[in-house]
């Protein structure tokens, strides 16, 4: 009797898809393990755009009433996350418009929340004070610092560039697709974002290096 061979088990881009499809057949639990699946990505990728912190988990919430509302006309022709990164790119956008228009709401986001902001910024720290000290982990923190603040000083465009290949991990076709753009823009924006977070921390790094600890 000839086995059947086993079929090959699902990927993830599959299992998205087989969420999408029950949730538009009307199973509300199969979208509630896709919010569940990129709630926190999400929130990450907003927070990276609106530095007020109440305000993005709000952004968020919208996207995915967005996307809930959309479902049906995700054919599967793009990855769901990456269908998903642009609509909360977008709801981002429509909010930062927003912000501009109201004084009130605007001035908070100004000042940015405390949040999660050094979780992207820990991996630096991690490396720089391997031999822990009060000043190494002085320089380390003043360096994640300046990294954070040379991001919110890139126009827009390249911090969201930067921010889903170097945060995110998305390759240049999918941040192209995300952002709407050829991927020649994409690949010449996070080179410039590159280039002026390094003019920020080079000098701090050596600085550093002439000194002992």
């Amino acid at each position: 009797m000839t086995k059947t061979p086993a079929a090959p088990a699902p990927t993830p881009a599959d299992t998205d898809l087989v969420l999408v499809r029950r949730t538009v057949a009307g199973d509300q639990k199969a979208f509630e393990l896709l919010v569940i699946k990129y709630q926190r990505r999400i929130e990450r990728l907003i927070g990276r755009m609106v530095r007020d912190q109440d305000l993005v988990q709000d952004i968020a919430q919208e996207t995915f009433i967005r996307a809930y509302r959309a479902l049906g006309q995700f054919r599967g022709e793009a990855q769901f996350y990456t269908w998903l990164y642009r609509i909360a790119v977008n709801t981002a956008k429509k909010a930062l418009v927003d912000l501009r228009r109201d004084p009130v709401i605007s001035e908070s986001a100004l000042k940015g929340g405390g949040g999660d902001d050094d979780d992207e910024t820990s991996g630096v720290e991690n490396e720089l004070t391997s031999a822990e000290t009060p000043e190494t982990v002085l320089a380390a923190k003043e360096i994640a610092a300046t990294v954070n603040s040379a991001m919110e000083a890139l126009p827009e465009e390249l911090r969201q560039a930067v921010t889903l290949r170097e945060i995110e991990g998305l390759s240049y076709e999918e941040i192209a697709e995300v952002m709407n753009c050829p991927i020649g823009t994409v690949r010449s924006r996070i080179f410039r974002a590159r280039e002026a977070i390094s003019a920020k921390v080079r000098p701090m790094l050596e600085n550093q290096s002439g000194k002992r600890w």
